[in-house]
């Protein structure tokens, strides 16, 4: 099958990766090509993407991932950070705020990227991380080349950038969007990579830690320093599961989103392959899902509340699905907006996966670097907590805020891999998801054909700084014009987009019935899926 960018997917027999840069998948397949496994290809490639795509990912982030082993077992590590121990809605509300601001000190929870690494790490790497990221560690030193994505993504949040000195330096040139093939050497990140490396607790504990937290206090933030040190602290958690189309997917535990894939899956049931492939009615149904997924998200859950369990409650999903068939639901008011995030997909020559996903929340998270370390924290607190009095997402002390990560693996009944992927884009994450494994399950699209296919969009979602935007279905105009004119007589408000503007860059890898590896990478971004044969 040829996709609609003219691009048959990638083949191969002994390994693959897929990311969105092809530094980063050349850095994986090296690993695989030289005998390493599918994690530390992982490791070796998420490392790179912190050099070659800086506002969508590094070490102030998280990271979510789940590895299906080769005898069928699946796991998961969830690098999520709490917000801090002194931010109570009393504490931002003394400071003027109707919300968590989105810059700055005040918009941080821990990082978890760099204990979700090492628990990756610990659970089955093969050669030891000063090795891995021996190479972006030269890469940081010597600078790379400004690429397109990362000066578009400097002009996005060029304002914001500037008003952090040490973020401008970095990124800037003098304060103006710097030039595409500028190198920028970062000294400072080099060393830091080569400490975690050593050590990744050290950006718990230690003096790389109290470094991160008294940037913070000194901006204001309302860390204690204890709640930096607990969030170091992450183990392998077991997969959240359900069957469909045949397979059982596994997606990645609170208080990632993976859940609400399973949610729109439960909703959609096992006969979305019987509807034409983006006709009306699928588009329809899978647009209804979408947004009963986002309202329960809104209305029941937090991180710590147990609303996820009343929300795939067996009873709850089938009156659900009787409610959707006999009243679909009208457009409510609750937002989703994109996100600065990337992710990648590895298999090795023995079966093994891995499905990895990290961010800093929006493009340069905080737009706040820590001093004398290169490291850039993230956003997550204020893109993700509530100031809504009650809200079981409510912004508390060691809470960690609804997260917009998720990452998923399919298997057949018997744990033996089907396909593995992933894609960016905040709140989209959860739509793209579910719309890519429908089109490699119910339809069967080949990977390229399922990520380069056209891509439609609930807004809103529940993101913090949109809840109560105006509702919208958004559609890219590759999307059959008799289907968006059929959607608008139904009563969505259709707004057409051109084809990529809505945002992504989803990652696969299937195994086809002769046991090849089958791979596509989103043709939205500069990503490419490689292989060994």
């Amino acid at each position: 099958m040829i996709d609609g960018q003219g691009r048959p997917p990638t083949i191969a027999t002994r390994g693959m990766v897929a990311t969105s840069h092809p530094l980063a998948s050349a850095a994986g397949l090296e690993v695989l090509a030289s005998g390493g496994n599918a994690i530390d290809a992982a490791l070796a490639a998420a490392a790179t993407t912190w050099l070659t795509l800086p506002g969508q990912c590094g070490i102030g982030g998280d990271a979510f991932a789940v590895v299906r082993e080769p005898d069928g077992r699946v796991w998961t590590v969830n690098g999520s950070g709490y917000g801090p121990d002194g931010g109570t809605p009393e504490f931002y509300r003394a400071q003027g705020l109707e919300a968590i601001p989105l810059d700055g000190a005040l918009a941080v929870a821990v990082p978890g990227a760099p204990a979700a690494l090492a628990a990756l790490h610990a659970g089955g790497a093969s050669r030891p991380l000063p090795e891995l990221w021996a190479g972006p560690a030269r890469i940081a030193e010597r600078g790379i080349p400004c690429s397109a994505k990362t000066r578009d993504d400097v002009a996005d949040a060029i304002d914001a950038i500037g008003a952090d000195p040490l973020t401008r330096a970095v990124f800037t040139d003098g304060g103006r969007v710097p030039i595409v093939g500028q190198r920028r050497p970062q000294p400072e990140l080099a060393q830091t990579i080569r400490l975690l490396a050593d050590d990744p607790q050290s950006m718990y504990t230690g003096e790389l830690a109290q470094r991160c937290v008294d940037a913070l206090i000194a901006a204001g933030a309302p860390f204690s320093g204890d709640e930096w040190c607990a969030g170091g602290d992450v183990e392998p958690e077991d997969a959240i599961t359900l069957r469909y189309a045949g397979t059982v997917i596994h997606q990645t535990p609170s208080p990632s989103a993976g859940w609400m894939v399973l949610h729109q899956a439960a909703l959609l049931g096992d006969d979305l392959g019987l509807v034409p492939w983006l006709s009306v009615d699928a588009v329809d149904r899978m647009v209804h899902a979408a947004r009963v997924a986002f309202e329960d998200r809104f209305a029941l859950c937090g991180s710590d509340n147990g609303g996820i369990a009343q929300i795939l409650d067996p009873a709850r999903l089938a009156e659900q699905r009787m409610q959707l068939a006999d009243d679909p639901v009208t457009e409510r008011e609750f937002a989703v907006t994109g996100g600065d995030t990337t992710s990648l997909v590895v298999v090795d020559d023995e079966g093994r996966s891995v499905s990895f996903i990290h961010s800093l929340a929006f493009t340069f998270g905080a737009k706040f670097s820590v001093p004398g370390t290169g490291i850039v924290l993230n956003n997550r607190l204020g893109r993700g907590a509530y100031l809504i009095d009650g809200h079981p997402n409510e912004v508390a002390p060691r809470r960690k805020p609804l997260h917009t990560l998720n990452a998923w693996v399919a298997t057949d009944d018997d744990g033996g891999l089907v396909s593995v992927g992933n894609t960016p884009g905040g709140d989209g994450q959860v739509q793209w998801n579910m719309q890519v494994l429908s089109h490699l399950l119910d339809h069967g699209l080949d990977p390229q054909e399922a990520v380069a296919a056209p891509r439609f969009t609930v807004f809103p979602g529940s993101d913090a700084d949109v809840v109560g935007a105006q509702p919208r279905l958004r559609v890219e105009d590759t999307m059959p014009e008799g289907t968006r004119a059929a959607l608008a007589e139904r009563g969505h408000d259709v707004r057409v987009h051109p084809a990529g503007a809505i945002g992504g860059s989803a990652q696969v890898i299937t195994v086809d019935p002769g046991g090849f590896l089958l791979g596509g990478s989103d043709p939205r971004q500069e990503g490419v899926a490689l292989g060994l044969e």
